[in-house]
C-alpha cells in the first residue's frame, strides 16, 4: 500500500515538473497534480491498452512509435476534464507525456533501489 501511495506522489510531482519544464502546460496546484496522477493511472490501465490494440497495425509499421502519439492524446485529453490542468497543444502534450513518463519511471527505479538496500 505504501508503494502505491509513493508512486502516486511521484507521478504527481512529475506533472508539476512537466508544467515547469514545458511551456504551454499549466498545473494549478499540488492537489490538481494528485488528481491528474490518479486519472493518468486510471486512463493508463483502462484506455491505453484498448487504444494500443486498436492501433496495432500502425504501431507495428512505426515500430511502436505511435504509442507516443497515443500517450500524447491521452495527456491532452486529461486537460479537457481536470480543472486546473491546461495543455495548449499537441506538441506540448507530447513533450509533457514524455516528461511525466520518464520522471515516473526514474522515480520508481530510485524507490525500488532504496528499498533493496
Amino acid at each position: 500500500m505504501m508503494i502505491l501511495v509513493t508512486r502516486w506522489f511521484i507521478v504527481a510531482l512529475s506533472f508539476l515538473v512537466a508544467a515547469y519544464l514545458v511551456p504551454g502546460i499549466e498545473v494549478a496546484s499540488f492537489y490538481t497534480a494528485l488528481i491528474l496522477s490518479f486519472f493518468w493511472g486510471f486512463i493508463g490501465v483502462i484506455f491505453r491498452p484498448i487504444l494500443v490494440l486498436l492501433t496495432l497495425p500502425i504501431n507495428i509499421v512505426t515500430l511502436g512509435l505511435f504509442t507516443f502519439v497515443i500517450n500524447a492524446f491521452l495527456f491532452w485529453f486529461l486537460g479537457t476534464f481536470v480543472r486546473g490542468f491546461e495543455v495548449s497543444g499537441f506538441i506540448e502534450a507530447l513533450l509533457g507525456s514524455l516528461v511525466v513518463t520518464f520522471l515516473s519511471w526514474l522515480g520508481t527505479k530510485i524507490i525500488e533501489n532504496m528499498k533493496r538496500h
